[in-house]
């Protein structure tokens, strides 16, 4: 593992995305590597938010190479708002990034709040991802759609009881309409931010992260992160289901 920070500026269509990727060691192919998407644009999200770092600092523990970025209209990135849009295109650039960067590397991608709400729909759908995380999932902003309905890939949700932002409840409801392999881990009293329990937190994404090898036992995973459909919610690994 390497303590390397590397401000890059992605290219875009309109412009840029400002991002920071913590790599690996140099010549070292990881067996995944990560993207950390941050909270709504116009409510202060940014790359830098504590929760964000966090992730992306436990995926580099894992030696998993971690980029988190500012969406369009964020710090110095290009563009303006879009209203998830746009800000779906904004993870499809990091995408291509990261699969130039590190050829033929799954990507796991993790959201905190509305990065979460843009970055499940997009890796849901694209095959360079396969594994999702999201933090405090705005889940009431799907509506009457499941973007994950028909997504086999291993998925991992952690929320706070405590959440005035995206309320527990409808997480919880939203979250037995996902499709298995799926995992909620809520941390008792937390709010939206976790504030005092971040270090919970990333114990929980480390043992995610490290067990991703038995999902590829347990549910057959392809090489582009598909996996035969199955009831089960992750076996043995603190589901709230079993």
């Amino acid at each position: 593992m390497v303590n390397q920070i590397l401000h890059i500026n992605i290219q875009t269509p309109s412009g840029y995305l400002e991002s920071i990727l913590k790599p690996v060691d140099d010549g070292q192919k990881p067996a995944y590597a990560s993207i950390v998407c941050h909270r709504h644009p116009l409510f202060g999200g940014t790359m830098h938010n504590k929760v964000v770092f966090k992730v992306a600092q436990v995926m580099q523990t894992n030696d998993i190479p971690s980029l988190r970025f500012n969406f369009r209209g964020v710090g110095h990135s290009s563009g303006t708002y879009d209203e998830g849009r746009g800000e779906m295109d904004d993870v499809r650039y990091a995408l291509d990034f990261m699969s130039r960067k590190y050829p033929g590397v799954p990507v796991i991608l993790a959201g905190f709040s509305f990065g979460a709400f843009v970055g499940l729909k997009v890796a849901s759908i694209d095959d360079r991802v396969q594994a999702m995380m999201g933090l405090g999932v705005p889940a009431r902003w799907f509506g009457a759609t499941n973007p994950l309905a028909g997504c086999h890939k291993p998925k991992l949700f952690i929320h706070g009881t405590r959440d005035d932002q995206a309320p527990y409840e409808a997480a919880m409801q939203w979250f037995e309409q996902v499709p298995a392999p799926k995992r909620i881990v809520t941390v008792q009293d937390a709010d939206h931010f976790f504030q005092g329990r971040l270090d919970e937190v990333q114990a929980i994404i480390a043992n995610f992260v490290t067990t991703l090898g038995e999902y590829k036992d347990f549910y057959k995973i392809g090489p582009f992160g598909r996996s035969s459909t199955s009831s089960h919610c992750l076996s043995h690994l603190m589901c709230k289901k079993c």
